[in-house]
């Protein structure tokens, strides 16, 4: 059996790019860096063009997110889901407060002894847990990490707005203007800064942070 050559991290995704990733959309991410950087070999702090200059360089040990060869197991929204065979009662495999999840037998801690919220078609559910609460057993997503790099947010162009996954649509905010909130207009662009302001506030594209690119291919299973 190949020993194990890469290192692995988990990371969040949001229900829409979940279904991005499964549609082979997405195969990229855009996440802030979060300064202080320090240098590990000299002990001091890194600007963000120094680390963008290091990252650049191969030198990926003040990397966040690993180094090109490195795996990312995915988090999402999700539950267990219990068989209805009788083996093991609905109350608790579906881990509530006085059955934890840690209560499931090894034989369904498996991806397809779960139910993920991304892709479930059936009727509304309650008791969705948190994407931030899924162990890496829960996981049905391994993405291969092919590159990193850190530029500033607004250098993404269109072509990495689509890999991000996005779908140019049309503009509908209508309380505030483009130049308020950074909008690019009709594009693939546009719809990343609409995004990315949902998320992390309002005034979040327009300072225009440096930011973490990880690309990425996304495994099959077994790999």
């Amino acid at each position: 059996m190949r020993n194990k050559q890469y290192a692995e991290r988990p990371i969040t995704f949001n229900d829409d790019m979940i279904r991005a990733l499964l549609a082979g959309r997405k195969v990229q991410t855009r996440r802030p860096v979060k300064f202080p950087v320090i240098d590990r070999n000299v002990g001091c702090e890194l600007a963000g063009n120094e680390l963008a200059g290091e990252i650049a360089a191969g030198n990926y040990y003040n990397s966040k997110y690993g180094k090109p060869g490195d795996r990312l197991w995915v988090r999402e929204t999700w539950m267990p889901d219990a068989p209805r065979d009788g083996t093991w009662a609905d109350v608790e495999f579906y881990g509530c407060k006085c059955s934890p999840l840690s209560m499931i037998p090894n034989r369904y801690r498996k991806p397809e002894h779960c139910i993920h919220r991304a892709s479930w078609e059936g009727s509304e559910m309650v008791g969705w847990t948190p994407s931030i609460h899924m162990p890496r057993w829960a996981s049905r997503i391994t993405l291969d990490i092919t590159g990193v790099r850190v530029e500033r947010l607004q250098a993404i162009s269109e072509d990495d707005a689509k890999a991000e996954g996005m779908i140019p649509e049309a503009c509908d905010h209508i309380r505030r203007s483009c130049e308020e909130i950074g909008c690019c207009g009709d594009t693939a662009r546009g719809e990343f800064s609409a995004l990315w302001t949902s998320i992390y506030g309002a005034d979040s594209w327009k300072a225009n942070p440096w930011v973490w690119v990880v690309e990425f291919k996304r495994l099959e299973a077994g790999q």
